[in-house]
């Protein structure tokens, strides 16, 4: 959580006070919870144990407020609005309702004393805490998000702006930091701004795909460009080459660090801005879908103090967010924790990084050498492309270091030839990778217009493998799967986030001698499954199952796997 939640310990003993579980089964969740490196209440959640509302009638009475939940009411404008966008972001407080017995705010955290006071002083009333869950808060918080066109729309159309004033100094600063804070509040990764021949027209990437968000007249193209360029340090009398830079940015829930491209099209300039959260690095593999047994796998990996870890997908899929996940366990202040990135996306408190630099001869082989003579326990590289960094990051691996990686490859088990292409032998393979992690991305299913309905056996086979259906819903003639209608929480597409699909291949005493045997990658693949290993597409269909993502989600980011 990025806002305080009831300590774990605490929590536990309400509980287990409350019988609502066992004493084995908390301790199988606390167990989840230190592993994944998570919040005790999101593990017991997620694992069935309570549900959200059980969890927070406990917490209200710990905290001695009422529970409120929030999803159930319809809150009025005038109450909604009573506290200002801003403070509700920052302190995480929603007004609801308002009586003659006073104005009564929903919170994570019901104990801010000082901005109780300060809510009771500006509305003359008494303020009346109650306690909502992290997710019903935050959901709610979206409807403070502004259409983003006609607020653009409107700043060009006020009074101050006369069509002369308007064309000599346009109101660019203003839009470009609206641009912004709306991206990150729509949880945006990037933010696309591309010269058209009449306007000027402005995307969001949210959960992996590109949204229209703005259209402004095409004259404001290039004076949005020139504010980028002069916030990024970039020159802004260049208009023919590309140029990259970076920029902070300085919102109310915290300091962004912004990723910027620019590159010459043929109507002009087009800007990519990518952004930068730590929201992002902050997730876990719990976080990102992954289920018990694979995580089990991937933590006996990483708790060893030398081998291999990779994670492979395409770009986008999510990889160096798995690795962060991992780094953020293992950091602690008697491991040193090198990387060599390109670039390097988050910074890890404690951790040292690298950023690949060819003109200065910094590659990731050479950066890499040069980590060897650092002492380093554990080291992450950014990605393996060639022959020369496979070749370093395996013999480090050898040799008593932990080494992180990312490989561009279709599922687990290619990842194993794609090294012998870059002249690795197969016995240092066998002896150095402890797992590999395949991933896709898919959208998860908005929580507040999820609904339900029944697909046949028939229906479901003739877009997947009639073996993998049954093996995740068995002789079940039908499937209840869901779906989302849209909503405002979710901006009207039915999803809101992301979860991971997941294949785990442990490199174990079977595998190792088919790797020194030259296997091929289906052979080990299909050795793999028959101990246990789910394909994508396994998980996939179990997610579709379980109400997570729909088939078309899953279609979209396995079809070609399964079709090849």
């Amino acid at each position: 959580m990025e806002w305080m939640s009831l300590p774990d310990d605490k929590l536990k003993n309400l509980v287990l006070k409350s019988r609502l579980v066992t004493s084995k089964l908390m301790e199988e969740a606390v167990s989840q919870a230190v592993t994944t490196a998570r919040p005790l209440e999101d593990t017991l959640v997620e694992k069935g144990m309570v549900t959200d509302e059980q969890l927070g009638t406990l917490i209200a009475k710990y905290y001695q407020v009422p529970f409120i939940n929030l999803a159930k009411l319809t809150i009025p404008e005038s109450v909604f609005y009573l506290i200002p966008e801003r403070m509700a972001r920052k302190f995480k407080i929603i007004a609801f309702a308002r009586d003659s017995a006073g104005l009564k705010i929903a919170a994570y955290d019901p104990t801010q004393k000082e901005i109780l006071g300060f809510l009771a002083k500006k509305t003359r009333t008494k303020v009346i805490p109650h306690y909502a869950t992290a997710l019903d808060v935050v959901t709610v918080l979206r409807a403070y998000e502004k259409d983003l066109q006609k607020t653009v729309d409107s700043l060009l159309k006020e009074e101050v702006w006369s069509p002369k004033t308007l064309l000599e100094d346009p109101p660019v600063a203003k839009i470009v930091d609206l641009l912004i804070d709306t991206a990150y509040q729509a949880r945006a990764s990037d933010i696309h701004i591309e010269p058209g021949e009449n306007d000027s027209l402005a995307r969001f990437r949210i959960d992996g795909l590109l949204q229209d968000a703005l259209h402004v007249p095409k004259f404001l193209h290039d004076r949005i460009v020139t504010r980028i360029k002069v916030l990024s340090n970039l020159r802004t009398d260049e208009h023919l080459a590309p140029q990259d830079g970076k920029m902070r940015v300085a919102l109310e829930e915290e300091t962004i660090d912004i990723r910027v491209s620019i590159i010459p099209v043929v109507a002009g300039e087009k800007a990519v801005l990518r952004l930068l959260s730590t929201r992002t690095r902050e997730l876990s593999f719990a976080d990102l879908g992954m289920n018990e047994a694979d995580l089990k796998k991937v933590a006996a990996a990483y708790s060893k103090s030398y081998g291999m870890i990779l994670s492979t997908g395409p770009t986008g899929s999510g990889k160096t967010t798995s690795i962060y996940s991992v780094l953020k366990i293992l950091n602690t202040r008697e491991k040193n924790i090198t990387t060599v990135e390109d670039p390097v996306e988050y910074q890890i408190k404690g951790a040292n990084q690298i950023q690949v630099n060819p003109k200065a001869n910094l590659t990731f082989a050479t950066g890499l050498r040069s980590i060897l003579r650092q002492d380093p326990n554990i080291i992450f590289v950014g990605e393996i492309r060639d022959a020369d960094t496979a070749g370093i990051a395996v013999n480090a691996a050898l040799t008593g270091h932990l080494v992180l990686s990312t490989l561009h490859t279709n599922d687990a088990a290619t990842a194993i030839p794609r090294l012998s292409d870059m002249k690795v032998e197969p016995f240092l393979v066998a002896s150095t990778v402890s797992v590999i992690i395949a991933q896709r991305l898919v959208r998860r299913i908005c929580n507040q217009c999820k609904q339900s309905h029944s697909i046949t056996l028939v229906e479901l086979v003739k877009n997947f493998p009639e073996a993998e259906v049954r093996q995740i819903i068995g002789s079940a003639k039908t499937l209840t799967i869901y779906t989302g209608r849209g909503c405002k929480a979710c901006r009207f597409t039915g999803y809101a986030g992301r979860v991971g699909l997941f294949e785990v291949l442990e490199v174990n005493n079977n595998i190792r001698k088919l790797i020194t045997q030259k296997s091929d990658s289906d052979v080990i693949a299909g050795t793999a499954r028959q101990q246990g290993m789910k394909t994508m597409l396994e998980d996939g269909l179990d997610k579709i199952k379980h109400g997570v993502t729909t088939v078309e989600e899953v279609l979209r980011v396995t079809k070609a796997e399964f079709l090849s």
